[in-house]
């Protein structure tokens, strides 16, 4: 009922995009963490999977052994999906034999796509597609236009409801979490949501405390010109890029 792209950028930040036609997707398919890695559990997901997934990714095993030990010791395995990526670029999957067509999964250079009750094969192939030959997006967006571009090959087979789309930098906490429950059109409600984020969200949130800088900025003023900086160099690297397509 679900499709989601996992991902390891190559700052060294996990990300998960993730839409259905399920209400609140983004509540428990969705889950990262930061140094450690990044996952989702769907079909008829089992959020008991989280934890030990991560205690073992921490642990330096690697995705494939932790997802045949978990679904080994789960009595509905034929009836779950789980993809997880980790910190060394390791990516596994499992779909489980009585996951709903169509179901699967595939994988590329840091990253994982996994859906079921989708429209079709072509639905994991576009979102793959995309985040492959689009390295130069940022994370965020390079993520969520990957779903979008799975969405244009036909989604989940049932329709639209929710999405969502999660961040992990190399700070110890989650620095963009967006999520879409409900709505007639979710991506694009997802694409306005990241939209309205870049406005003072994402500015504001590089000014919070690190591990770099423990107190963060604290000056009301200096926060302000770091909002203004934010702004004037995505605005420089806009240009530049349109500068390129025009060569």
């Amino acid at each position: 009922m679900t499709w989601s792209i996992i991902a390891r950028d190559a700052s060294g930040a996990f990300g998960v995009a993730v839409a259905s036609k399920f209400f609140a997707v983004g509540a428990m398919c969705p889950h990262a963490r930061s140094h450690i890695g990044a996952l989702a559990t769907q079909a008829l997901l089992n959020p008991l999977f989280v934890d030990p997934a991560f205690a073992g990714m921490a642990a330096g095993q690697p995705p494939s052994e932790i997802i045949s030990v978990l679904v080994a010791a789960d009595e509905g395995r034929a009836h779950r999906q789980l993809h997880m990526i980790d910190k060394a670029n390791r990516s596994a999957a499992y779909t489980g034999a009585a996951c709903i067509d169509w179901c699967g999964h595939t994988a590329g250079d840091g990253f994982s796509v996994a859906g079921n009750m989708l429209a079709g094969p072509q639905v994991v192939v576009a979102t793959a597609d995309f985040y492959s030959e689009h390295a130069h997006l940022d994370f965020a967006e390079r993520l969520m236009l990957a779903l979008a571009a799975g969405e244009a090959a036909g989604g989940d087979k049932r329709g639209k409801q929710a999405a969502a789309l999660r961040i992990h930098t190399l700070e110890d906490y989650c620095t963009l979490d967006l999520r879409v429950d409900d709505h007639d059109e979710p991506i694009t409600e997802l694409k306005r949501l990241y939209a309205k984020s870049l406005e003072r969200y994402q500015p504001f949130t590089a000014c919070l405390p690190t591990k770099a800088r423990p107190a963060g900025l604290i000056d009301r003023q200096l926060i302000e010109a770091e909002v203004t900086r934010f702004h004037a160099a995505r605005d420089a690297a806009r240009d530049s890029a349109l500068k390129k397509a025009d060569l």
